[in-house]
Parts: C-alpha cells; sequence; structure tokens
C-alpha cells in the first residue's frame, strides 16, 4: 500500500508540474497532495515544518506570478492603469486562447494579453504607442518571470515532496 500511494503522489506532482506551466494552480495540487499524504502516515512522513515552509515558498511565486508583470509594467512608467491593464489581459488572454489552443494557448494567450491590456491601458493614459508599446513589452518580460518563477517553484515543492516521501518509506 506505501508503494501505491507513493506512486500516487508522484502522478499527482507531474500532474500538478503541467498545471503550474500553464498557469493553474498545481503548486496548490502538489501541496494538497503533499499535505494528505503525510495526513495519511500521521503526519510522519513529510511533516508539519517541511508542509509550512512549501506552503510558504508556494504562495511567495503565487505572488510573484500575479505581481510580476504589473512591476515590472511600473518600471517602463506605466500608469497604474496600464499596470492594471497587464494584470487583466493576461488574466483575460489566458482565458480566451485556452480552449481553442489546449496547452501552449494559455500560456501563449497570458504574455499576449498581458502586452495588449498594458498597451491599451496606457494608450488610453497618453497617446504615445512607443511608450505604450515599451510598457507591453516589460508587462510581458514581467509575466515570463512570473512564470518561471511558478514553474520552479512547483518542482522544487514537488521535488522536495517526493524525495522526502521516497526518504521515510525507506527508513
Amino acid at each position: 500500500m506505501e508503494l501505491a500511494l507513493l506512486i500516487v503522489l508522484i502522478l499527482f506532482t507531474l500532474v500538478g508540474l503541467f498545471l503550474a506551466v500553464l498557469q493553474l494552480p498545481g503548486t496548490w495540487l502538489i501541496l494538497a497532495c503533499a499535505a494528505g499524504y503525510d495526513w495519511y502516515f500521521g503526519w510522519q512522513r513529510i511533516g508539519w515544518k517541511w508542509l509550512v515552509v512549501l506552503l510558504v515558498l508556494a504562495a511567495a511565486a503565487e505572488a510573484v506570478d500575479s505581481l510580476a508583470s504589473m512591476v515590472a509594467a511600473k518600471r517602463a512608467g506605466a500608469s497604474r492603469r496600464a499596470a492594471v491593464g497587464a494584470l487583466l489581459g493576461g488574466f483575460a488572454g489566458m482565458l480566451l486562447l485556452s480552449v481553442p489552443i489546449p496547452v501552449i494557448g494559455t500560456v501563449l494567450g497570458g504574455l499576449i494579453g498581458c502586452f495588449a491590456g498594458a498597451l491599451a491601458a496606457e494608450l488610453t493614459k497618453r497617446n504615445d504607442i512607443v511608450a505604450g508599446a515599451r510598457v507591453g513589452l516589460f508587462a510581458t518580460g514581467g509575466r515570463v518571470i512570473g512564470l518561471v518563477t511558478k514553474t520552479a517553484a512547483a518542482m522544487a515543492i514537488g521535488g522536495a515532496t517526493v524525495a522526502l516521501a521516497v526518504i521515510a518509506m525507506m527508513t
């Protein structure tokens, strides 16, 4: 039974990694599976201290993922409206392209939407296409940083979870 549960944990961790790449809550899935696995074994396999550390890592990654495009747009001199436009455009793009183009559409939609949202919002504030495009590019760069951060965190959380489960099973 222990081996079967470990295999299920590994499979859900892989699904979580895939979801994280798609900008979906994969880190939370991995963390929930880790907590469920540890609960089943009386909180002795992973341990609450590790679970808290992984929770903090997941929350930090989500914050970076959500706010990176706004912060990058602001560094390019964006108005507050453009920073919010980048955030909302990224979410809208993810939703709009995830259905017609499964898997890669979510990532592309987030990047395109981030650029378009920042550009459009900046153009409502000041009528300068070059400045608007610069803001859009910076916002998109921030979105890439968020994507990489979230994926790296999911890999770290998944790797730590599986490693701790395997080590506990072997001892």
